[in-house]
């Protein structure tokens, strides 16, 4: 039994790393980045969905291809709701605080 290639590595979305500000530098704050992140699983989720709707239509013949990006939309998605949890209940948390 052969199994054929997956599809390109070049197809996925890259991972930005992140670096340590300098001094000097402009820093981005923590809501600028979390509106670019909330940008990029939104982007991942609408990508998935319309090679979803290609390979269903037959435009696209690459599963493989397909099946990842549903995936990389899912894992976004379920780190986008666990951040969202973990900020709720540190904001739970602190409202709790006796004064």
């Amino acid at each position: 039994m052969s199994v054929g290639a997956v599809g390109s590595l070049q197809s996925l979305p890259a991972v930005q790393s992140v670096q340590p500000a300098r001094a000097g530098e402009p820093t981005q704050n923590f809501g600028a980045r979390l509106e670019t992140a909330l940008g990029q699983v939104n982007t991942a989720q609408a990508q998935a969905a319309q090679s979803a709707r290609a390979w269903e239509m037959g435009v696209e013949n690459d599963l493989a291809a397909v099946m990842v990006e549903q995936q990389v939309a899912s894992l976004g998605f379920q780190l986008t709701l666990n951040v969202r949890n973990k900020a709720l209940g540190a904001y739970r948390d602190i409202m709790n605080m006796p004064l």
